[in-house]
């Protein structure tokens, strides 16, 4: 191909304006979002629903992020194969036509199958929404372009749990998957209204899979879902399928990229640019950024519901000063865009996540709503001024051109990062409740005067309910225990939030790793708009 065709294509620009371009294809973006946690609630209301226990009903949630996981990777190649429009509406259409399969399933196997096509119809949408938005718009503006993306990107996981809790205890649960019948067909008609096919997002004949390619990533892709998944229940490397599956997806996961490194003709995903230094260091900081979202925005509404007996949907809403803080956000990195370089922002907003993370540390039980409502609200603030400007900084040195096979790359490694994030968090909470159990358990003991005392004092209060001086003395040491599981749990999550504030400090010396916006200008990489 010549230079002179190489240019007029990137220089291409859609007929349509930018921002009416962008409405379908935020709204597609969201709904993909909002389904990675509006189920997580509804979870024990399904496990009754299709009579199986709670750790079978998690396989809602695992079928849809395999599935997303392995076609996120696959866009650009399917996007070659039949045109990037025609496989975007596509897309759209099978998200919408298996959620309300989702919703009409009637046994644990169907919604299993259900989800994982939502996930196959999902998964491409946020690749294609990112790369789409990105070219419809010049380089010089594109940063206010991926502003909106990267609230959609943020507000999605957090509106997940507060609107699949209120569906779910007003309606029940199979409306939080029928809800998306109305707007995927708005946006299917909107998306045929405004979108239009860039001459590199075109059809092209006689394009073959990479069959080794997609082999290894699906082996790779569903066993390191299982083990993060089960992998707690089974007592991780104690147990020898999870062993198994773990070398599985080691194994497969290196023979992935060196078969991607190795076929230069035909790769699946173009692994090339990850040469490029912004792309490789957003494209990290993006991935542990994913990793804290839905790993805090699981486990604060479980802390909730299983230390405080907080209902679905109040435990959702426990999440929405977060959104209210991402709205905050918004307006100052706004106000701010020509005061502060993108740099700046993102070293501002992982600051802002670490010391919110430090305040998670300082609960208690005998919090209420509002007493979480001042760290979530700068997890809010902090995630939106990290995450919008991140986007753009880690794409703004590709070539239109690129743009679909690196929104790829980037989506499917958060995908994982996400992932391994909400795994790990399970995984902590679990091994430091015991740690903290272990360690306060000495005190109970007949040696300690305070634990005597106490038992003391709650036998004398129990003797109304039974007579029996030896019942009460039993009965006390009994709530003395639950107290110290009630206090091991919460200083369990106290450690891990602790954790989501070192790991958002330490990616901060990433950012001078990359090259600004300004700096970028003045070499003439990108128009001074």
């Amino acid at each position: 191909m010549s230079e002179e065709t190489l240019e007029i294509k990137e220089n291409w620009k859609p007929k349509g304006n930018p921002w009416l371009i962008s409405a379908p294809l935020m709204l597609a973006m969201f709904m993909f979002v909002l389904d990675e946690t509006i189920s997580n609630v509804a979870l024990p209301f399904m496990a009754g629903t299709f009579s199986v226990a709670h750790n079978e009903s998690t396989w809602v949630l695992t079928s849809y992020l395999i599935a997303s996981g392995l076609i996120i990777p696959s866009v650009d190649f399917l996007c070659k194969r039949f045109g990037r429009i025609n496989y975007y509406m596509f897309s759209l259409a099978l998200f919408t036509l298996s959620s309300v399969l989702c919703g009409l399933s009637q046994t644990l196997p169907q919604i299993i199958i259900a989800r994982f096509l939502q996930g196959i119809g999902g998964g491409a949408l946020l690749p294609l929404s990112q790369s789409i938005m990105l070219e419809s718009f010049p380089k010089e503006e594109r940063g206010r372009a991926m502003a909106l993306f990267g609230f959609g990107i943020v507000m999605g996981p957090i509106l997940g749990p507060v609107v699949g809790g209120w569906i779910t205890d007003n309606w029940s649960w199979p409306f939080i998957y029928f809800v998306n019948l109305p707007f995927g067909l708005f946006a299917l008609f909107i998306s045929k209204l405004f979108l239009e096919e860039s001459p590199y997002g075109r059809k092209i004949e006689g394009i073959k899979l990479d069959s080794w390619g997609f082999t290894f990533l699906v082996f790779w892709i569903v066993t390191l879902q299982v083990v993060l998944d089960k992998g707690n229940d089974a007592d991780w490397f104690g147990s020898a399928w999870i062993c198994w599956m773990t070398a599985v997806s080691v194994i497969s996961c290196i023979a992935f990229f060196i078969s991607q490194i190795k076929n230069k003709n035909n790769p699946l995903v173009d692994l090339s640019i990850m040469r490029d230094k912004n792309f490789l260091f957003g494209t990290i900081i993006q991935v542990v950024l994913m990793a804290v979202l839905l790993a805090s925005a699981a486990i604060l509404p479980s802390m909730l519901q299983r230390l405080m007996g907080y209902t679905s949907f109040l435990s959702g809403l426990s999440m929405m000063p977060r959104g209210a803080g991402c709205m905050t956000g918004i307006i100052a990195s706004a106000l701010l865009a020509n005061k502060l370089s993108e740099r700046t922002m993102v070293m501002v907003g992982l600051f802002i996540i670490g010391c919110g993370g430090l305040l998670f540390g300082q609960l208690n039980l005998q919090i209420a709503l509002v007493d979480i409502a001042l760290p979530n609200y700068l997890f809010g603030v902090g995630l939106t001024f990290a995450m919008v400007p991140i986007i753009n900084l880690s794409m703004i040195t590709l070539t239109n051109a690129q743009l679909t096979n690196a929104a790829g790359v980037q989506n499917m490694l958060k995908n994982i990062g996400g992932a391994v994030g909400t795994s790990l968090v399970t995984t902590l909470i679990s091994r430091f409740s015991q740690k903290h159990q272990f360690m306060m358990v000495g005190y109970l003991r007949d040696t300690n005067q305070a634990f005597v005392d106490r038992v003391s004092a709650y036998a004398h209060s129990l003797q109304p309910v039974t007579v029996d001086p030896a019942s009460a003395n039993y009965m006390a040491q009994g709530l003395l225990y639950k107290q110290l599981q009630l206090q091991s749990a919460l200083w369990a999550y106290i450690d891990t939030f602790r954790i989501f504030a070192v790991a958002s400090f330490i990616i901060i010396p990433l950012l001078l790793l990359m090259k600004s916006v300004r700096s970028l200008k003045k070499d003439g990489l990108i128009e001074d708009g």
